[in-house]
């Protein structure tokens, strides 16, 4: 049997591409190939966002209750066997991620489905007194027109409902560039929300190889047509989008890389961090923008935390990991490790080794800045726990802050005034007291649907410098444009 294909999406038609290319997506655990992907050129690009620009001619003007239905409708759909069980095995198959971390993408799915449906409540503006007498002053919240969408393959399912759900709330269409290593992933999320009822052109998806992606990102970037980028992703790729849209003066939303600090202080629940560290730390093999990746901890409970971290890491209760996104990437993971050792870490748990992409957990204690550890400084991207031991809450902060990444933060402590103090000086966009640092809240519920959909604005913040900037929220996707309505008869000096 031929792997399965994935063809581009080009006006609500599923299309290979107008040269016919493709690429492979191979399974990093086993090395097969697992499935064979339109590479699109750069006359479907063209066309992908000419379809949307048309689309957005009659989608803009659509109502809030029409979008939001759609969107209901893709929660309903997503919450099925059958699209639990596509994203279950795409997601295996093309990442090699681990079952749990599979369940969990289609799990949250629904979530942020009806999260979306929510925002109309934000779909708002305002009547302002103006500076004329008998004038009106309104501000309107409009659509920007044509968003290029670029999601990864981490949570492939997951964040591309979020790099597009929102813009397209908001009235705008979207191009949606999938990542070369979960094409068809993705794909089923372009799948969910046509069956949902999306019209066609307002969501167009395109798929290209590697060697292709850097030249057709930037003239996707340069089109006219396209008003705003997003992209999730890491740090240096974030860079080169941003260069590229400030080119053309574009805006863009970037959530980028995490270095994210966990702060133990003296009187913490130790079993109790242990626990989320490692959690933070492990899950998805650390493959995870927000996964723990500094331990700050007080010297009081130094000795009694890193135990129990070793313990749990070596423990078969923890599940088993799967295998880093490429061999590229597990090698830089034991290159940062093996450096670290070498300018005076101490290895607590682990071999410096690799098998293929699997790396295993690996802790280290004496992880710091001023002794040129790269893995202090930059993101691993995979199952590591550096830990660095402070006398002071004063030395913690500093430490926590001793980083260009600003995503997400937590601290441990059974002071809740010594938690909220020490929070309130961490730079982060999230800051968990006693959690993982893997947690950010919903963006917004449903009103009128009881209890489980409240009307609250929680946005995912996503911090600054190397994670980025900008905000997957109404305010991020819309325009405001004032309209002031002058009274008749007004006198412009110096006529009368």
């Amino acid at each position: 049997m031929p792997p399965p294909f994935t063809p581009l999406c080009i006006d609500g038609q599923w299309v290979p591409s107008s040269t016919n290319a493709t690429f492979d997506v191979t399974n990093p655990a086993s090395g097969q190939v697992v499935g064979q992907a339109a590479s699109a050129s750069s006359e479907d690009c063209k066309a992908a966002v000419d379809s949307a620009a048309k689309a957005f001619e009659t989608w803009e003007h659509s109502t809030n209750g029409e979008r939001a239905a759609i969107f209901i409708k893709a929660a309903e759909l997503a919450a099925t066997e059958k699209y639990k069980a596509k994203i279950v095995e795409t997601t295996g198959e093309e990442t090699g991620a681990m079952e749990y971390w599979c369940m969990f993408n289609a799990m949250i799915a629904r979530g942020a489905l009806m999260g979306a449906a929510g925002l109309v409540n934000q779909l708002t503006g305002q009547t302002l007194p103006s500076a004329v007498p008998g004038a009106k002053v309104e501000v309107h919240r409009r659509a920007a027109g044509v968003i290029l969408s670029i999601a990864p393959w981490n949570a492939p399912f997951a964040l591309t409902l979020r790099a597009v759900a929102v813009p397209i709330l908001c009235g705008n269409t979207v191009v949606l560039k999938s990542s070369e290593y979960s094409p068809r992933s993705q794909a089923v999320a372009v799948e969910l929300l046509h069956e949902a009822g999306l019209p066609r052109g307002v969501l167009n998806y395109v798929s290209m190889s590697r060697e292709a992606a850097p030249a057709l990102t930037a003239e996707l970037i340069a089109h006219p047509k396209v008003r705003k980028v997003n992209f999730t992703g890491s740090d240096r790729v974030g860079r080169i989008i941003a260069m590229e849209a400030a080119k053309h003066l574009k805006p863009c939303i970037l959530e980028l890389g995490g270095k994210a600090p966990v702060v133990v202080l003296d009187d913490a629940p130790v079993s109790d961090a242990a626990k989320a560290i490692v959690h933070g730390a492990m899950a998805h093999s650390g493959q995870v923008c927000m996964s723990t990746e500094r331990v700050i901890v007080q010297r009081g409970v130094a000795q009694p935390l890193v135990a129990a971290v070793r313990e749990l890491c070596a423990s078969e209760s923890l599940p088993k990991l799967g295998p880093l996104f490429s061999e590229a990437s597990a090698e830089n993971v034991v290159r940062l490790v093996k450096e670290a050792v070498g300018k005076g870490a101490e290895l607590v748990l682990g071999d410096m080794e690799r098998r293929g992409c699997v790396v295993g957990p690996h802790v280290l204690l004496g992880v710091q800045p001023g002794k040129g550890m790269e893995l202090w400084e930059r993101e691993s991207f995979g199952p590591v726990v550096a830990f660095a031991v402070v006398d002071t809450k004063e030395e913690a902060v500093e430490l926590a802050n001793d980083s260009e990444y600003s995503l997400t933060a937590s601290v441990w402590t059974k002071d809740i005034y010594a938690a909220n103090e020490v929070a309130s000086r961490i730079r982060a966009g999230y800051v968990n007291i006693n959690g993982s640092t893997i947690h950010s809240e919903p963006l917004a519920g449903l009103r009128g649907l009881g209890p489980q959909f409240p009307d609250v604005r929680s946005p995912f913040v996503l911090g600054r410098g190397a994670s980025g900037y900008g905000r997957f929220d109404v305010d991020g996707f819309t325009d405001l444009r004032v309209v002031v309505t002058h009274p008749p008869g007004r006198r412009y000096p110096p006529f009368s």
